[in-house]
């Protein structure tokens, strides 16, 4: 498995998004990049369809979670869009889950990797315990949402980079960890509470790391991009 950055595209707008993206037309490799909800429901199908004619791999954030006929019916849907991953709520159960992959998978042909959130990297144990009536220990329920996604089938979870090598451990090295929360030694973390760098989530295990405001909001893009690539890469 060969690691990865995607850089999440967290843009209001399609000029905005374009006009990032236009600053690495002379890089030799072209970003996998995540396309979230803000920008999915501000553009539509159409600014996946714009960005992969223009040789993006593209990662569609949309989190579905919904009855699992709901989301089996949407995720056919979303792989007419020729996108390389996506991703549901592991929250959802496994049944949910087992539907997403059947709706996902075409008749002939190959599907994108379908992974699953376990918790975000804004969640702690103290909201999970006080806002969601989740008494056990955030770690313990990361892997068994991960756990539950590798008995639905999927090829792997979203999760902090902090709990890549436990999910690892608990669902195998082929088992994908796609981590946000990766932050510069020298940044700020911002709203999310369960983070690190770039070195050290590869050090843990992650397999990608999406990388936000640490690229998009820098002065130099480009070059922010190439030092997570170095760091968590090369």
């Amino acid at each position: 498995m060969q690691r990865d950055v995607i850089i999440a595209c967290d843009f209001k707008s399609a000029e905005d998004t374009f006009r990032f993206l236009d600053l690495f037309r002379n890089e030799p490799r072209k970003p996998f990049l995540k396309i979230g909800m803000e920008l999915f429901y501000a553009e539509g199908p159409e600014i996946v369809r714009e960005i992969k004619r223009r040789g993006h791999r593209i990662f569609l954030d949309l989190k579905l979670h919904d009855i699992p006929n709901t989301v089996k019916k949407a995720m056919a849907v979303l792989s007419r869009l020729d996108v390389d991953m996506c991703n549901v709520h592991a929250a959802g159960t496994v049944e949910m889950m087992k539907a997403a992959l059947e709706g996902l998978t075409p008749a002939a042909g190959t599907r994108p990797l379908l992974i699953a959130v376990t918790q975000l990297t804004s969640t702690s144990d103290e909201r999970m315990q006080r806002e969601l009536l989740i008494d056990a220990p955030i770690n313990d329920v990361i892997v068994k949402y991960a756990q539950n996604a590798r008995e639905a089938g999927l090829d792997g979870v979203v999760c902090s980079p902090l709990e890549a090598g436990m999910v690892h451990e608990a669902c195998g090295r082929e088992f994908l960890t796609v981590t946000p929360g990766v932050r510069f030694a020298d940044g700020d973390v911002a709203d999310q509470v369960r983070v690190t760098t770039p070195a050290r989530a590869r050090e843990i295990g992650s397999d990608y790391i999406v990388v936000g405001r640490p690229i998009t909001a820098a002065d130099d893009p480009v070059a922010a991009y190439r030092r997570c690539v170095a760091e968590f890469c090369d």
